[in-house]
């Protein structure tokens, strides 16, 4: 007889949640390693005293993990996944019982009190630390890089800085991100901000200002960039920046996040792609004695078929060049913004040379010389030993972090608007990868 399944009413239940998460799930695994205690503490100003108790705190951040652990993009489904699954519910330690919050208590609270307190970037600090106990930055070296993701924003509503002005001046209000944006272009004309300066953007997202467009990854879409600082032993993402999506930014975090020495983390090499290799950049890692192992970035002039600056010998005691008919090209300016020097010849020397038509078509030839030029040479006799060849390889292991930030996290997008928002997504994904790296190697 066939049978059929008959829904019967039980008095009193058996149930352990417990039970039912597996020794080797992956949230069993990383709960171990969170520890929100001094987080509560730093909280606690940020909260009043008098009223209804508030959602803990706590359930918000684990709720946040599980969504950026398993790719859930959407804040509503990630409420109604961690309210039909055991073991997020487990993790979330609610129960079987207990309400999961409204999707508006995460809007709140990330552009209320998880932004003034900076919190997510104690929890991601703290996963670094957990990391750190457990041996896996060991490593003496370190890795650097940037990759864009496109940010929350139409493409399509784009137009000049003086134009997207009137358009915000016929508005009575502006949104949060354009307002942090017009309070920054204030202070900027106070405070010029240090680091290289680039024009003036040619378009400006109407609701996402801090983007910067960018032709990267094909069509022209306003995108931030990504950057992590990781170990080179197993790749652990030791800092983490969010930037417009300029290449001159990237070296501005870079900067930022080695000087900043999470959990101690002081490497002695870094290993970059060439978009790094500056001389400004070489120069200031090699006096905080960082051995770069990046491609030195030249760019040549003057080579529509003429002698480029190698067929000029330099004399580094007398500071002067000097050209293949013998005659001295002396230093005779500099431009301390670029951090070039120039080197000309006389005229009169250059008036009858035979070799005129493929030197030069002006009066006279110059050349030029870079400040940085001394670091630029070491890392070019750098480029040529083992261990360079062995960096280069290892920093694979950064490129294959963002691969999975997009595939397996889904990044590829933002959801929240303004730089405060590029920064909170980017740092909670980098605490994902670093809990799933933890996971996998630290013992059990």
């Amino acid at each position: 007889m066939m049978g059929q399944i008959k829904e019967q009413g039980q008095l009193f239940y058996r149930f352990r949640m417990e039970d039912h998460v597996p020794a080797g799930h992956l949230l069993r695994q990383v709960d171990g390693f969170l520890n929100f205690s001094s987080l509560r503490e730093e909280l606690a100003p940020l909260y009043s005293h008098t009223g209804r108790p508030s959602i803990d705190p706590e359930l918000m951040i684990r709720m946040l993990l599980i969504g950026y652990l398993f790719g859930i993009r959407s804040e509503t489904r990630l409420g109604e996944e961690v309210h039909l699954n055991l073991a997020y519910r487990w993790f979330c330690r609610l129960g079987l019982e207990g309400a999961v919050p409204d999707r508006s208590t995460f809007s709140k609270n990330r552009h209320g009190r998880f932004a003034e307190g900076d919190v997510l970037r104690r929890v991601f600090e703290m996963v670094v630390a957990a990391c750190a106990k457990a041996g896996l930055i060991g490593g003496s070296g370190a890795l650097v890089d940037g990759s864009t993701v496109h940010a929350d924003a139409n493409r399509d509503k784009r137009a000049s800085p003086d134009e997207i002005m009137d358009i915000w001046q016929e508005k009575e209000t502006v949104s949060g991100p354009v307002q942090a944006y017009l309070e920054n272009l204030e202070a900027s004309g106070a405070n010029p901000p240090t680091g290289p300066k680039h024009k003036p953007p040619k378009y400006i997202s109407e609701t996402a200002p801090q983007a910067a467009w960018s032709l990267k990854d094909g069509p022209g879409r306003f995108s931030y960039e990504v950057n992590y600082l990781a170990d080179d032993k197993h790749a652990i993402i030791v800092d983490v920046a969010a930037t417009p999506a300029r290449l001159s930014q990237e070296i501005v975090a870079a900067k930022e996040m080695l000087d900043r020495h999470v959990s101690g983390f002081a490497p002695c090499s870094i290993a970059a792609d060439k978009s790094y290799g500056t001389g400004p950049f070489l120069s200031w890692l090699l006096e905080r004695s960082i051995t770069p192992y990046i491609p030195v970035l030249d760019r040549k002039a003057q080579t529509d078929g003429k002698m480029t600056r190698n067929a000029f010998t330099y004399d580094a005691e007398h500071d002067v060049f000097t050209c293949p008919q013998g005659h001295d090209l002396p230093f005779r300016s500099v431009n301390a913004e670029t951090r070039v020097k120039r080197y000309m010849a006389k005229a009169s020397q250059c008036r009858d040379c035979p070799l005129r038509s493929k030197c030069t078509d002006a009066p006279y030839r110059t050349v030029i010389r870079l400040m940085d030029e001394e670091a630029r040479q070491i890392v070019r006799d750098l480029a040529k030993t083992d261990a360079y060849q062995v960096a280069r390889a290892r920093r694979k292991k950064v490129e294959m972090l963002f691969a999975h930030l997009k595939r397996w996290l889904k990044l590829t997008r933002l959801r929240l608007r303004g730089l405060s928002g590029a920064n909170e997504e980017f740092l909670l994904a980098a605490t994902a990868q670093n809990l799933k790296r933890l996971a996998k190697l630290s013992p059990t």
